[in-house]
C-alpha cells in the first residue's frame, strides 16, 4: 500500500482522457487555498469509493495555491467576493484540461473566518459567487457547491481524508485490525476495518474526531441532546441501500484550547493569582525584574514579562515540568464552565483496547521538533524527555539550538514555550480526554505516506460519493441489455421452432383432411354408380293413363 501511495507523488498525466477532476477552495480565516484533485474511472464495485488523489504538476508538486487575507474582507462589499477568488480559480482552470472544465465540479467551502460574519453578510458573499463565478469559469458549479461549513463538518471531512489515505475504507485484509459496528437501529452488525481517530491541536483550538462503533445508552436527556450535536452519521457509499460505508463519528472542537491560546489563558491566570496574593500578603512578587514570579512552565533562567490590561508581571523560568502540569489543571475547564470545557463535556466512549489515533499539528510539534520523539507516543518516554528539557538552563538550550541539535522546524518561539506546550499536551491527552498512560496506539505525525492530508480531500470524497453511479448505471444497463439479448435470442429460437411445429401440424392436418374428403368423394361416386345400375327403363309409349 505504501508503494501504491508513493506512485501517486508523480506528475498527473493530463493527456489521459479517462481521468476526472475536481476543485475545492478552502476559504479560511487568514487566507484561502485552492486544491485540484483527480481520479481514474471507478472500478465498478459499488462497495468501493472513488480513488481521488491530489493533482501534481509536471514538476510533481501539488497543485495548490494560497492567497491572503481571508474572504471575510468582502463582508463590506460582497461584489468583491468573485474578484477575490479569481486568482485561485484561474490557477485551477490553467491546470485542469480545458476539455474537462464543464464536467469538473467546483466546491467553495468557507470555514471559521466566514462563520464569524453575520448570516446576512455570509449570504451576500455566497450569492455573489453563485451568480458571477459561472460567468467567468466553465466548472460544474451551482448554489449547493458554495457554503459555509460548520466546525463539525470540517472535523468529519478531516476524519474522512485521513482514513481514506490510510486505506481504512477498503476491504479488510488478514493483517488488518477490525471492529464490530452496530448499524443504526437495525439488529444486524457489521465487521469491517478499524478506522483511526484524529487529534488536532492548533494555535487557537483543539479538535477530536473518532468513529463510535455502537450507539450506547445515555445517562440523561441532557447528555442525549448534547450527543446529537456532536455525533455525525453518514453513508460514504454511492448506494444508500448498502450499509458497508455507514459511519457514526464523534466530532468536537474546543475553542481556546489550542497551544497559543492556552498559553495566554495561563499567563492571565498567573498574573491574576500573583496580584491577588500580593494584595493579600503585602508582597511585591513579579512587580520588578529583581523579584520575579518563578514560572515552572519556562526553562530555567529565561526572563520574560506578561502584560495584561495595564498590569505587568515579571517572570523567570524555574523549569519544573511536574509543577507546570499541576498548575495547568484548572485550564481544562473553560471560563464560565461553558460547554466547550474539556472537563464535563460529553465524550462518546472510546474502546482503548481496540482503537487507534493520530495526533497532528501541536501533538507532532511537541513530540518531534525538540524532543525528537515523533511517531508512536509513549507516555513515560515523553514525560522523561519533557522533564529533562524543562530542567535545562535557557543558555544551554540556546547553545543546543544554534548547534543544530533540534529539528529544522524548531525556532526561538518553540524553544521558549516547549516546556509549557508539552505539559499542556500531556494534560489535554490524559486528563482531558482520559487516554490511559499505557495507551499504545497513538501516533503523532505531520505527513501520512509522505504527504500532508487536508480536510478538503475528505470534503471532495464526501461530495462526490454518488458519482460512481454514472459509471455503474450505464454498466448495469449494458449488462441488462446483454442479458435481454441473450434471453431474446433463446426466446426467439424456441418461438421459431414452435412455429415450424405448428405449420407442420397444420400441413399434416390439411393433408389428412384432403385425404378424408377424397375418400368421401370416391364413396359417393360408387353409390351413384350402384343406383344407376338398379334403375328400370320403361318402353316407349308406356304411360300411366287414367
Amino acid at each position: 500500500r505504501y508503494l501504491a501511495r508513493v506512485e501517486e507523488l508523480g506528475a498527473t498525466d493530463t493527456e489521459d482522457a479517462t481521468l476526472s477532476y475536481g476543485v475545492v477552495v478552502d476559504c479560511g480565516s487568514s487566507g484561502s487555498r485552492v486544491f485540484v484533485y483527480f481520479w481514474p474511472p471507478h472500478n465498478g464495485n459499488p462497495h468501493d469509493l472513488l480513488d481521488i488523489r491530489q493533482m501534481r504538476d509536471r514538476g510533481s508538486r501539488p497543485v495548490v495555491k494560497k492567497i491572503k487575507p481571508g474572504i471575510s474582507v468582502a463582508a463590506a462589499a460582497p461584489e468583491r467576493a468573485t474578484p477575490y477568488l479569481r486568482p485561485l480559480l484561474q490557477f485551477a482552470a490553467a491546470h485542469v484540461p480545458a476539455g474537462k472544465h464543464k464536467e469538473t465540479p467546483l466546491y467553495i467551502l468557507c470555514t471559521a473566518g466566514m462563520r464569524l460574519l453575520p448570516e446576512r453578510s455570509q449570504a451576500a458573499i455566497l450569492e455573489d459567487l453563485v451568480t458571477n463565478v459561472p460567468l467567468e469559469f466553465d466548472f460544474l458549479f451551482s448554489k449547493s457547491h458554495a457554503e459555509v461549513i460548520s466546525g463539525k463538518q470540517e472535523g468529519v471531512y478531516a476524519w474522512i481524508g485521513i482514513n481514506f489515505v490510510l486505506g481504512r475504507f477498503e476491504h479488510e485484509d488478514e493483517e488488518d485490525a477490525v471492529v464490530t459496528v452496530a448499524l443504526g437501529d437495525q439488529a444486524d452488525s457489521l465487521v469491517r476495518k478499524r478506522t483511526v481517530g484524529i487529534l488536532d491541536m492548533g494555535g487557537a483550538s483543539l479538535q477530536i474526531a473518532y468513529e463510535v462503533p455502537s450507539s450506547g445508552a445515555f445517562s440523561s436527556p441532557q447528555q442525549e441532546e448534547a450527543a446529537k450535536s456532536l455525533l455525525a452519521e453518514f453513508n460514504l457509499g454511492c448506494d444508500v441501500q448498502h450499509t458497508g460505508h455507514m459511519y457514526r463519528v464523534y466530532v468536537n472542537t474546543f475553542l481556546g484550547f489550542g497551544g497559543n491560546f492556552a498559553r495566554q489563558r495561563y499567563e492571565e491566570l498567573i498574573l491574576n493569582q500573583t496580584y491577588a496574593h500580593n494584595s493579600l500578603h503585602g508582597q511585591q512578587t513579579g512587580l520588578s525584574a529583581e523579584t520575579p514570579f518563578l514560572d515552572p512552565c519556562l526553562p530555567v533562567g529565561l526572563e520574560d514579562t506578561v502584560v495584561r490590561g495595564g498590569q505587568t508581571l515579571h517572570v523567570r523560568g524555574r523549569g519544573d515540568w511536574q509543577s507546570c502540569v499541576e498548575l495547568l489543571q484548572p485550564l481544562l475547564v473553560a471560563p464560565n464552565n461553558s460547554q466547550a470545557s474539556l472537563v464535563g463535556a460529553y465524550k462518546a466512549p472510546i474502546d482503548f483496547t481496540n482503537s487507534e489515533f493520530y495526533g497532528f499539528s501541536e501533538f507532532f510539534y511537541c513530540t518531534e521538533d525538540v524532543l525528537r520523539l515523533g511517531g508512536r507516543y509513549d507516555a513515560p518516554s515523553f514525560t522523561s524527555a519533557a522533564q529533562e528539557y524543562c530542567g535545562q538552563s535557557w543558555a544551554v538550550l540556546t547553545r543546543r539550538f544554534h548547534g543544530g541539535l533540534y529539528s529544522a522546524h524548531a525556532d526561538q518561539h518553540r524553544l521558549k514555550y516547549q516546556c509549557f506546550k508539552s505539559a499542556w499536551m500531556y494534560q489535554v491527552l490524559h486528563q482531558g480526554f482520559r487516554f490511559p498512560l499505557d495507551y499504545p496506539s497513538l501516533r503523532t505525525a505531520q505527513l501520512v505516506y509522505d504527504r500532508e492530508v487536508q480536510w478538503t480531500l475528505g470534503a471532495i470524497l464526501y461530495k462526490t460519493r454518488f458519482l460512481p453511479l454514472r459509471d455503474l448505471r450505464p454498466e448495469s444497463v449494458h449488462q441488462a441489455h446483454a442479458a435481454w439479448l441473450r434471453l431474446s435470442f433463446v426466446y426467439n429460437h424456441y418461438l421459431f421452432f414452435a412455429c415450424i411445429v405448428v405449420v407442420g401440424l397444420a400441413i399434416v392436418l390439411y393433408l389428412l383432411r384432403l385425404r378424408r374428403i377424397h375418400r368421401r368423394q370416391l364413396r359417393l361416386a360408387q353409390l351413384d354408380m350402384l343406383w344407376l345400375d338398379k334403375v328400370v327403363l320403361l318402353p316407349p309409349g308406356t304411360g300411366t293413363g287414367p
